[in-house]
């Protein structure tokens, strides 16, 4: 039997016919979760209309506590502590999507537009941007 690429389409689409969607609520990127730069845990919570996230931890903090925020563009913010400090900030979104935010990156001092994707019921893509195209995504998975 020769199978053809149509034919090979229709057997994976009908793979995942029936498969369930992630039910993703509006709430569903609130809660705690791990970034992979230095083993971050940023807890997102609602801030009104809005989420927004603080850094609890990371690397660098569990090794210095009062670790400030030395990288910030602006000179008079540097003397902040990086234990919970706001680093994202108004989100407007839905179950699909969380956008017109920002993220502040302590390690380079910049705060870049960004999006929040829940990606399943333990994992987000968080992509910042400088300008369109110039973007990173990052996979967040859920702490608790």
């Amino acid at each position: 039997m020769r199978i053809t690429i149509p034919t090979t389409l229709a057997l994976v689409a009908a793979a995942f016919v029936g498969t369930p969607a992630v039910a993703a609520g509006p709430d569903s990127v609130l809660g705690h979760w791990r970034t992979p730069s230095k083993n971050g845990h940023v807890e997102i919570t609602r801030c009104g209309e809005s989420v927004c996230g603080r850094l609890v931890d990371s690397d660098n903090i569990r090794a210095d506590p009062e670790l400030r925020d030395l990288n910030n563009k602006d000179a008079s913010k540097r003397s902040r502590p990086l234990k919970n400090m706001q680093i994202l900030s108004g989100f407007k979104g839905d179950a699909k999507q969380w956008s017109g935010g920002s993220i502040y990156n302590p390690e380079d001092g910049g705060t870049y537009k960004a999006t929040i994707t829940p990606a399943g019921a333990n994992t987000l893509k968080l992509k910042g941007c400088i300008v369109w195209p110039l973007c990173k995504t990052q996979t967040w998975t859920r702490i608790r």
